[in-house]
């Protein structure tokens, strides 16, 4: 059986969600089986410390999980986060286990509705780093970030209070009044949920008339697709139906 290795705990509320969704996919696929999941739970804290001071610290730091999950025997690994991608690449080119990136799926899936111009909602770092657009473009998509005032407003909402567990009504209506404002400002036809707590505070699939991609979604749909590629067929050691 395949095996998926998580990053997660960055945060934990997202890599919870990330586990029931991916359980929840299973199920709905086969509900006399279960995947084979291993998680390997990292300090958010610690991490965001090291996206803005250290970047070269950082990659080890999440280079060490990858080492950890390649040493159970994972078959491919994800991050349950949109931060961490600011050093995919780097982490790509060191692991020995293939990684499957949020950041690639959301472009597909934004190409495959036709959707040419996103707003990107996240962290600061995710907002501000060029990973987004970089691999949207290949795809002929433009991204647009909220202005730095705002930018600073989702960054704060995110880290005080989504990545500690809280979801406020008004928050929620103040995200809505945002990407409103791109929309009519910025003339967006989709919007990025680029932070996989986002979509435990905006949970429709349309926000303020603009599509959402909500990438934990996007990209637990994938882990579970790679999951079953390998699913039905028998393990080493299995006789084979003749």
């Amino acid at each position: 059986m395949t095996t998926v290795g998580i990053v997660g705990g960055l945060g934990p509320e997202s890599t919870i969600d990330y586990y029931r969704r991916i359980l929840d996919a299973w199920e709905r696929e086969d509900p006399t089986t279960s995947p084979s999941i291993i998680i390997d739970s990292l300090d958010v804290r610690r991490a965001l410390r090291l996206v803005e001071t250290d970047r070269p610290a950082l990659i080890e730091y999440l280079a060490a999980s990858l080492r950890r999950l390649g040493g159970a025997g994972v078959d491919f690994i994800a991050m349950t986060a949109n931060t961490p991608h600011i050093v995919f690449d780097e982490l790509a080119a060191r692991s020995s286990v293939p990684l499957l990136s949020i950041v690639d799926v959301c472009a597909q899936e934004a190409h495959r509705r036709g959707l040419r111009r996103l707003g990107l909602l996240g962290t600061r770092f995710t907002m501000e780093a060029p990973f987004y657009p970089t691999v949207c473009a290949r795809y002929g998509i433009a991204v647009v970030t909220p202005n730095m005032e705002d930018r600073a407003w989702v960054h704060a909402r995110y880290v005080d209070e989504l990545l500690r567990g809280e979801f406020r009504d008004d928050t929620r209506r103040q995200f809505i009044s945002l990407v409103s404002r791109l929309r009519a400002e910025d003339r967006i036809d989709g919007i990025i949920l680029g932070g996989t707590e986002l979509p435990l505070l905006l949970k429709t699939a349309v926000i303020a008339d603009v599509p959402a991609l909500d990438t934990t979604a996007l990209h637990v749909i994938a882990i579970v697709k790679r999951l079953r590629q390998n699913a039905s067929r028998p393990s080493d050691g299995t006789a084979r139906a003749s």
